[in-house]
Formats: structure tokens, sequence, C-alpha cells
């Protein structure tokens, strides 16, 4: 019986957390890009945008992660969609971290006062010119920090990618739990792991917050 030692568990797990981030990175990515439509559409005029993106976001935000996962993976897969755990949580993640981005930063947007909107069009400003030249500006400032902050919420959403079998560091961490029957000590690196991943973005929102003074700038 071959002998599993702290070093293999210790690498095996390190190699497992590198899908972690890949995947943290691309449910990030894709997440900002379609929540950054989704932003614009939701402070659209146009009612119909309005309420197709109230229903979209409501409809993620109001299930749970583990229940997108599975309807991801197993849902398709009932459906003749032949897709990977990979491609599965990928998706999951990425429509579930873009309702949440742009529940954010709509409320960002909002957050600029009034007047400096009424202000650009007085100035005879178009709706793109104060986008992007007063509005954004301003509300870029506030979305940094909570942006930063959800960022971790999705590295420690990946640890669910596990149910539907894709070997990330969470998955990775109960193969080795299976083979060693050592669960304090295999959990408690996986967890260390974890900590290392999150501390530092936990650290840095707080660090940006204070940089950029963004309940004072706003009181």
């Amino acid at each position: 019986m071959m002998q599993i030692t702290d070093w293999d568990i210790l690498r095996n797990l390190l190699l497992a957390a590198r899908w972690t981030i890949l995947l943290s990175l691309i449910a990030f990515a894709g997440g900002a890009t379609a929540g950054l439509l989704l932003t614009f559409l939701r402070i659209s005029r146009r009612r119909s945008l309005i309420w197709m993106t109230r229903i979209y976001i409501e409809l993620f935000q109001g299930t749970p992660l583990l229940m997108q996962l599975f309807l991801a993976f197993f849902g398709l897969g009932l459906l003749g969609i032949d897709i990977s755990p990979w491609g599965a949580a990928a998706w999951a993640l990425t429509l579930f971290s873009s309702a949440f981005l742009s529940d954010i930063w709509r409320g960002c947007v909002e957050s600029v006062p009034k007047g400096q909107w009424e202000a650009a069009r007085c100035l005879g400003l178009g709706y793109v010119q104060i986008m992007r030249y007063v509005i954004l500006p301003q509300a870029l400032r506030v979305a940094i920090p909570p942006t930063v902050g959800f960022s971790v919420q999705i590295v420690k959403g990946t640890a669910l990618a596990s149910i539907i079998g894709f070997v990330e560091l969470t998955k990775a961490g109960t193969m080795l739990n299976n083979a060693t029957f050592q669960p304090f000590k295999v959990f408690a690196i996986v967890a260390v792991i974890y900590f290392l991943l999150c501390y530092p973005l936990s650290k840095a929102s707080q660090y940006l917050e204070r940089k950029l003074n963004v309940a004072r700038k706003h009181s």
C-alpha cells in the first residue's frame, strides 16, 4: 500500500488550489463583464429592460448557488447539452457573480447626488458624456471596496463546485481524506489555503475603503 506523506497532501492541495484560483478569476471576469452590462440596462430609462434585469438579478440572488450549480450541470445534461463540471461551474459562478456585482454597481451609480446629473444636463452633456465624465468616475471610487470584498465570496463559493465533481481545493481535500483517513490534518490545511487566498482580498477591501474614505466623502 502506498504511503501518503504530509508533503504529498500539501503538494496535491496546492496543485488543486490553482484550479480554485483560475475558477475564481474566470467567475470574477465573466461576472464583471455581464454585471456591467446589467448595470447599464438597469439604470436605463426603458421599463422593459429594467424589469428584465430585475427578474434576472432576483432569480440568481434568491436561489442558492448550489442549486444553480446543479441546474447548470445536471439540468443542461437532461436537455441533451453535454457540459463538463468545469464548464458548469464556470457558467454558474459567472451568472451568480454578475447578479451581485450588478446590484453593487447600480447602488454606487445611484449614490451619486442627483444634483450632479442635473448640473451635467445644464452644461449640455449627453447621456454617454454624463456617464463617462461625471457619474462613473465618482461611482468607481465607491464601487471598488465592495467589489474587492465580494471577490472573497467568489473564492469561497468555488468550494461548492466540488459537489458536481469539479476537482478544486475542497474536492481534493475530500479525496485525500478518503485516502488517508486524517480529516483534521487535511481539512485544516485546506482551511489555511482558503484563508491565505481570502485574507489579502479582505485586507485590500478594508485598505481601499479607508484610502478612498468613501463614507466621509459621501456624508
